[in-house]
């Protein structure tokens, strides 16, 4: 239950009754301890300037005891449940969840009857929690992100923990530490992530919808490579509150399901203010009811743009462009227009997302426990602390996804004090404002998802550089929209091969309607009505 500010003050009263000096929650360095730290910032001291330091930080750290006796304030856990279980084999045949559980909402609301799994960076309270690492396993949530509290308001029934990437920050779904997710459609094959288990599930029809997170495609690349619908709205629409993230500039929530209509469902429920929680959000935010505005069947009006840069690619199967173009241009059969529009940028963005993904994710990853620090919003006390101790001590359980990822970091870090970092963050407003002129000139942008199809899973005993290799293509065109805080979907254009081909659509900020409306009626009218394009 939230604390009110006059319970606070009334403990705050009592706690200055008590003796700091005698039940310390938090002491004073040592001064071999105080040595330790001048000595690894460069800081040069002798012994009688380290006891006045010392003595200076032993009335500091009182503060740190009355912030310990203090009572904090919590997200509301409104919901009963049990704990659930951790599935077996024969319950998890593509591996896709993490932990099974069965929490009720509401007796009624727009979601009732729906089964939602939640993605394993989300916290749930009294349902275990790893986000893909073993450093991590063994955690509990204590309290509801603000999605689940709306799920659960809305009626829908949360029915477990997704696997997803280890931290997230794999685009392919083999980097877990429960083993891969397997692809729905061929099991020797890639899902997609980092939401691997989410868009698993709902391909599978194990669940309605899911959720899932995006930093640099992760919601959009295991919807294309599983057939289903995967939405990345535009930054800030959902609220990010009580998940762990790589970067407080790139973090997204969106819904992922079988339909568009059920991801436009599910995406009125989930978005909207989080009353500052979430520092991310504009306070004006406007939701609209989605799944009744984009039941349209024609698009009279519209103009989709074909990104050149979006295709061709070195790595581009032919085919899979092939078939994103000619899902694109039967929409001239119900009212919408068709341009080729081209953004060269575009071609940077991975490289703009990189500078910023890389050292932004190992600093939050080390120094900030997936959450950092220097916004006014919800920290989860709990999840930080454990954590924060997990990925000191237990780095070198990290897949090497991520000790790639951290060490990278830190390289640029040490060697150029965060300029590329800054310079990648000044350079994504001109990669949006090039987007932004692009809109003047139609309504929404599409591309491939990803220009080839699902990849095979790596072997065991598959070499380091071949392993990371698997992942560094895989996002080619979902890094833009993470960049340029666009909002983004992929859907199903077909197939090829019996595997899935993902056109990804993109539109203005907040445009998240006539974006739905678009991929309804490729999903409606062209996919549904004509069948496959490939």
């Amino acid at each position: 239950m939230m604390a009110t500010a006059n319970q606070v003050a009334q403990a705050l009263q009592k706690s200055l009754m008590v003796d700091l000096h005698k039940t310390p929650a938090v002491s004073a360095p040592t001064l071999s301890e105080l040595r330790e730290i001048a000595d690894r910032n460069n800081i040069h001291l002798s012994e009688d300037d380290l006891k006045e330091y010392q003595e200076f930080m032993r009335e500091s750290v009182k503060a740190m005891t009355r912030i310990d006796r203090l009572p904090e304030p919590t997200l509301p856990v409104k919901y009963p449940r049990i704990p659930g279980y951790r599935p077996p084999p024969e319950e998890n045949l593509h591996n896709a969840w993490y932990w099974k559980t069965q929490i009720e909402g509401a007796k009624s609301g727009k979601l009732l009857g729906k089964k939602i799994a939640i993605k394993d960076t989300v916290m749930v309270a009294g349902v275990p929690m790893m986000n893909g690492c073993r450093a991590l396993e063994g955690y509990t949530a204590d309290t509801d992100a603000t999605i689940v509290t709306r799920i659960l308001d809305a009626g829908g029934t949360i029915s477990g923990k997704s696997t997803n990437e280890n931290l997230c920050f794999s685009g392919s779904s083999f980097t877990t530490g429960k083993g891969p997710v397997l692809n729905p459609h061929d099991p020797t094959r890639s899902a997609g992530g980092s939401s691997s288990g989410s868009a698993v599930l709902v391909a599978t029809g194990e669940v309605d919808m899911a959720i899932g997170g995006d930093q640099g495609g992760s919601i959009r690349l295991p919807a294309a490579w599983s057939g289903i619908v995967g939405l990345k709205p535009t930054f800030g629409l959902v609220p990010y509150t009580g998940a762990m993230g790589l970067d407080g500039s790139i973090d997204h929530l969106g819904p992922m399901a079988k339909t568009v209509q059920d991801c436009a469902l599910l995406l009125e429920v989930i978005a909207g203010y989080d009353n500052g929680l979430d520092p991310r959000q504009p306070t004006n935010i406007a939701v609209p009811e989605y799944s009744k505005e984009i039941q349209v069947d024609r698009l009279d009006g519209i103009k989709v743009g074909l990104l050149k840069e979006g295709f061709g690619f070195p790595e581009s199967d032919p085919r899979v462009d092939e078939a994103v173009r000619n899902a694109v241009r039967k929409l001239e059969s119900v009212g919408a227009e068709v341009v080729d529009v081209s953004i060269p940028l575009h071609y940077e963005s991975g490289s703009i997302w990189s500078a910023v993904g890389f050292t932004g994710s190992s600093n939050i990853i080390l120094d900030g426990a997936g959450f950092g620090s220097g916004y006014n919003g919800f920290y989860p006390t709990s999840l930080i602390t454990t954590a924060g101790m997990a990925f000191r001590s237990q780095t070198n359980d990290f897949d090497p996804s991520i000790k790639a990822s951290i060490m990278l970091g830190d390289y640029m870090q040490s060697h150029y004090y965060g300029k590329y970092y800054a310079k990648a963050q000044n350079l994504r407003r001109l990669l949006r404002d090039a987007y932004d002129q692009t809109f003047d000139k139609c309504d929404v942008i599409a591309m491939p998802t990803i220009p080839f199809l699902p990849t095979k899973l790596p072997k065991d005993g598959c070499s380091i550089k071949d392993y990371l290799g698997l992942l560094a293509t895989v996002n080619l065109n979902t890094k833009c929209a993470d960049a340029t805080l666009h909002p983004s979907i992929s859907l199903n254009a077909g197939f090829l091969n019996n595997l899935p081909v993902g056109i990804q659509l993109t539109a203005g900020m907040f445009q998240e309607t006539v974006l739905l409306k678009v991929a309804h009626v490729i999903e409606k009218q062209i996919i549904a009505s004509n069948g496959p394009t490939c």
